[in-house]
């Protein structure tokens, strides 16, 4: 079980690659001040028990104006009413209206950037495909030009400094959060640009949405908070079914019994890509704030202590799933935590879903060879929070 991580490399940190397991559920980290959580159980609790626990963990650091003026209308901080609120308002841009434009356009430029790749025998999956692909449907869904790719390229930026961040860099506190917002500034003055123009001219787009929702005291959502709102699902947006497709690719080259299984039948390639979130989960880790006394995997946390609750672990967790450390593109049940759980779970989980299927389908029909590029290593984030390939990190070859 320790051969898929050694293959490729993944750090040390990500123990449940190589089949290992905590003696406990739950444990206090004295070194990152902060406590931990492995198993499903207690994850779950963790994600679904909103009365005791809070998405809103910046709470517990000392931050700066400056700095907090960033998460102001982030969705993954927000909590209570007013999260649901503001939620179930900006569902209505994924309607099942949207999600059957987004099929055919999903299909559309996959197929367009194949027809530019089909020859070349080698490219890279996401730089060269993956990332267009994505990237133009988030732009049209927030309706920014699909040829502006100034915003994609200060979202890279951004990743690649927290893909160069580690747990000692997260141990600074304050600091870490300063390191992560400060250079996202171009970013906002760019959207910035765009949520004043819609809201003199509103359009059928999400930017345009996110300008006419009401919050709970009737008002609007200030120009700040939608910008933090756009950043943050523009990072998992942009990230996710870059990130789903690249894991999927490595567990089909070290499970070659598997990717036949699917090739011979594509109705699995739902599956698939669920068990890819499951076995290789990229968000490898969330946080929650305690807002009450707790007892967790049978340990007392008081009020105020931030929990980093580890996604991958708790998908590998032998209690939840039967052999768990063996991927199986057919597994069934697969209730899996890569999407989150309870209140905060996804809200783009179908886009996500839909778009990783059509692009998987699109490669295995044009590309009946397709391989990780053995001369090229993969290149991973650092972060403790991901597991997977960086924007650029994942050759591949079709000859």
């Amino acid at each position: 079980m320790t051969d898929f991580a050694d293959r490729w490399g993944f750090d040390s940190d990500k123990f449940w690659l190589r089949g290992e397991r905590p003696k406990e559920s739950v444990e206090w980290c004295e070194e990152l001040g902060r406590w931990h959580a492995y198993d499903y159980a207690e994850v779950n609790e963790a994600l679904s028990n909103n009365e005791a626990y809070s998405a809103d963990s910046g709470r517990l650091f000392d931050l700066d104006e400056e700095t907090l003026k960033y998460f102001d209308g982030d969705l993954a901080q927000m909590t209570g009413p007013e999260h649901a609120n503001i939620r179930k308002q900006v569902s209505h841009a994924f309607s099942p209206r949207f999600i059957d434009h987004l099929e055919s356009r999903v299909l559309e430029l996959s197929n367009e950037y194949a027809d530019k790749l089909v020859d070349l025998g080698r490219f890279n999956l996401l730089s060269d495909f993956v990332d267009h692909v994505a990237g133009i449907v988030f732009s049209e869904l927030l309706g920014i030009p699909a040829d502006d790719r100034t915003m994609f390229k200060l979202v890279d930026q951004n990743m690649d400094q927290q893909a160069q961040m580690t747990q000692v860099d997260q141990g600074d506190g304050e600091g870490y959060f300063e390191k992560l917002t400060k250079p996202l500034q171009p970013l906002r003055e760019m959207l910035g640009r765009h949520v004043d123009e819609r809201s003199k001219n509103p359009k059928d787009d999400l930017i345009s949405l996110l300008s006419q929702v009401k919050k709970l005291d009737g008002g609007p959502m200030t120009r700040d908070q939608i910008i933090n709102f756009i950043i943050g699902i523009l990072g998992a947006g942009h990230l996710a079914t870059p990130l789903l497709i690249g894991n999927t690719m490595l567990c089909l080259e070290s499970f070659p019994d598997q990717a036949a299984k699917v090739r011979a039948d594509r109705s699995l390639v739902p599956s698939l890509l669920e068990e890819s979130m499951r076995y290789l989960t990229p968000g490898a880790a969330s946080y929650r704030a305690t807002v009450a006394d707790v007892e967790l995997g049978g340990k007392k946390i008081p009020k105020d202590q931030l929990i980093r609750v580890f996604l991958g672990a708790a998908n590998r967790d032998p209690r939840q799933f039967p052999d768990p450390d063996t991927f199986d593109a057919a597994r069934s049940p697969n209730a899996h935590l890569g999407f989150g759980r309870g209140a905060h779970y996804c809200v783009g989980g179908q886009m996500v879903r839909v778009e990783t299927r059509i692009v998987f389908n699109v490669l295995m029909d044009r590309f009946p060879k397709l391989r990780v590029d053995p001369d090229i290593p993969p290149l991973f984030f650092n972060s403790p929070d991901f597991t997977g390939v960086r924007s650029g990190g994942l050759w591949v070859r079709t000859d």
